[in-house]
């Protein structure tokens, strides 16, 4: 019989085996830096329609989905966080999320999403992909689920977990004090990647992100950063990493019996080389009317052992490792593994 540590193993597909899946490379450069790197959304970044997507649907739903399901069974609070996320203290945030996110649903891919608000001012949202019914109340708060399949279990906490386990991307959002100092508001993280949601919830910018090698110029400018995250129009950025395997969930902490080693996929083997670049999409669209940001992260992988194929790709997959510090080596998992897979990349 599979147990719940054996499902939270299996791998997502690549780019490369996938139909429908968008294609990012973000080294284009040749050179690994640690920088807001904001670009417009929408900008054309070779994908058509989708780039102007915030949540971006392919044949790998089905994956993701069963992926959110079982973190949410794992334990729900290691993967889905709030902090000061109420009507009290931001002024209606919740339900501005909840439409933000449904009018992008319904917006983006109307075969699959439609809304109706009925006369009382209540919501119906429906997600064909899911077969879920969310009813919500005129304050966006979820009232009750209608499924054609098996219940979710935990039952859904809140709007914001129910409209999460809808898509293929990771939710965070990002509050500011009329002070000018911010913080993690909530997070809704079944796709980590080596760092925690119970972590990271309440903090702040400088503190969420202190972790990161090379982060201290940003750092430095934080207050900036948020600023512009809030009040300017919606922007994409990406981030990148390598992974022995292709499973979505990298939490720090391994489900129970599961060894360290075993979980963290950063252990390459020349002899048996599987590689793959992890790839972010981060999605920040700013809510000033609530002094906050939502911020999305959509996961890819593409399988080195074809990049590797183009020349000009291989090269500066290369480079980019070969710019990094001792310690971007270290934050990034690559310091014991950089040699041996450099050299693989330059086999032929």
């Amino acid at each position: 019989m599979q147990t719940l540590a054996d499902s939270l193993f299996q791998e997502a597909k690549t780019v490369e085996a996938s139909n429908g899946s968008a294609c990012y490379f973000p080294l284009n450069n040749g050179r690994y830096e640690v920088k807001p790197g904001f670009i417009p959304f929408g900008f054309c970044l070779g994908n058509g329609e989708v780039d102007k997507q915030v949540f971006q649907i392919d044949d790998n739903f089905t994956h993701y989905r069963q992926v959110k399901l079982l973190a949410r069974a794992e334990r729900l609070s290691k993967y889905y966080q709030t902090c000061h996320y109420s009507d009290t203290v931001t002024g209606g945030l919740p339900s501005g999320i909840a439409h933000l996110i449904i009018d992008r649903l319904t917006q983006e891919h109307p075969q699959y999403f439609h809304s109706e608000r009925l006369p009382s001012g209540k919501l119906v949202f429906y997600s064909q992909l899911t077969g879920e019914t969310l009813y919500l109340d005129a304050n966006w708060q979820l009232q009750q689920i209608e499924t054609q399949g098996e219940q979710v279990i935990p039952p859904y906490a809140s709007t914001l977990d129910a409209l999460a386990a809808q898509v293929q991307e990771d939710i965070a959002v990002i509050c500011r004090w009329a002070d000018g100092s911010n913080w993690l508001s909530a997070v809704h993280l079944c796709y980590p990647n080596h760092w925690s949601a119970e972590e990271k919830i309440g903090k702040d910018f400088v503190t969420v992100h202190l972790p990161v090698a090379g982060i201290d110029k940003i750092n430095r400018r934080a207050s900036a950063i948020i600023n512009t995250m809030i009040v300017r129009e919606p922007m994409v950025r990406f981030s990148w990493g390598l992974s022995t395997d292709t499973r979505l969930n990298h939490h720090p902490e391994p489900p129970p019996n599961v060894p360290i080693h075993q979980w963290q996929g950063r252990m390459f083997n020349r002899e048996n080389p599987r590689l793959f670049l992890r790839i972010e999409r981060q999605v920040i669209w700013g809510l000033p009317e609530y002094d906050a940001a939502l911020f999305t992260i959509r996961t890819y992988f593409r399988d080195c052992c074809e990049v590797k194929k183009d020349i000009s790709l291989r090269h500066k997959l290369s480079s980019s490792i070969q710019s990094m510090t001792q310690e971007s080596l270290f934050y990034k998992g690559l310091l014991e593994n950089r040699d041996s897979i450099l050299a693989w990349l330059e086999e032929v």
